[in-house]
């Protein structure tokens, strides 16, 4: 995973910045990988301190450095006593050398009253101290934070950048291509969908089958919602190609993909993709997952029956 932070030009900005000595005063890192942000923040704290050497930059690694301060502490959640001990804290001279850095994992997940208290440090810090706000998105961060910070937007990786990620990190492991094709650029899914053995992606072709919806769907829980549904893409996605006579693109080729692609009507997959994205965006809004998915098979199940009329 450091590798493929290394490679992003978010990082590779921030680290130019650092080495000339022009990090701008805030700068907000937005990764969409939740699981690994912390991870990419860490590395470019790594990054702003690298002219102390590999002492300061395992220090960093385990969150004990004296001039780089994590806040919230791991798994846990931004409160009012963390922006005040901030506060308190970019009061205080650095313990090493010219420079404080303040890492805030996770931004978005702090409340209003808490980026409000905020506000004047990260946009008139004392001087040599820093910050470093991480973020999986924009929404949710206050537009008066936004407006005093430098942001650094990081896209998602490509499919052939995540299936080398998986190569290096699980040798051997079957199923990369499946899930680096599945997991929208977000590596941390494509670990999750190639760690359950293929488990999700058969659940996906039985869904799209129509085969025990129901039963299926009651087992889509909140743990499993956001794999599930990248595996139904991926699934509709592949047997679009397979319908298409474009099997050489597929990442899955499996007798039940085929048997999909020829129950389908292409039509009604291409209908079907759309529909899948549908119900992605409502899992993000707090959609119950059993309940998207039962209606997502509703309207796949229409489509399909309408394409067979159109055809018959």
């Amino acid at each position: 995973m450091k590798t493929l932070i290394r490679s992003t030009t978010a990082y590779r900005i921030f680290a130019a910045d650092a080495r000339k000595g022009s990090c701008a005063h805030t700068t907000l890192v937005l990764f969409p990988d939740e699981k690994y942000l912390r991870l990419f923040l860490t590395e470019c704290a790594k990054a702003f301190f690298a002219d102390m050497g590999a002492r300061v930059a395992d220090l960093i690694g385990k969150e004990c450095f004296s001039d780089c301060l994590f806040f919230p502490a791991q798994d846990e959640k931004f409160t009012v006593d963390d922006a005040a001990k901030i506060v308190d804290e970019s009061l205080l001279r650095p313990t090493e050398g010219e420079k404080k850095l303040f890492v805030l994992d996770h931004f978005s997940n702090a409340s209003p009253l808490v980026q409000n208290k905020l506000l004047k440090v990260l946009e008139e810090p004392p001087e040599g101290v820093y910050f470093l706000l991480g973020a999986p998105s924009e929404h949710a961060v206050l537009p008066t934070v936004l407006s005093r910070s430098k942001k650094l937007a990081v896209a998602p990786f490509s499919e052939k950048e995540v299936a080398e990620a998986l190569s290096r990190t699980h040798v051997g492991e079957k199923g990369i291509a499946e899930a680096a094709a599945a997991c929208g650029g977000i590596f941390s899914d494509a670990e999750a969908l190639l760690l359950d053995g293929g488990e999700q992606f058969a659940l996906a072709e039985r869904f799209l089958s129509g085969e025990g919806v129901e039963a299926l769907a009651r087992g889509i829980t909140d743990k499993n919602a956001k794999q599930f549904f990248a595996a139904v893409r991926l699934v509709v996605r592949d047997a679009m190609f397979m319908a298409a006579g474009q099997e050489k693109f597929c990442a899955r080729k499996t007798p039940a993909m085929r048997g999909l692609a020829t129950s389908i009507p292409l039509g009604a997959l291409v209908r079907a993709e759309e529909y899948v994205t549908d119900a992605e965006r409502e899992i993000k809004f707090y959609a119950n997952p059993a309940q998207a998915a039962l209606s997502l098979s509703v309207r796949i199940r229409k489509e399909r029956e309408r394409w067979q009329k159109l055809s018959s």
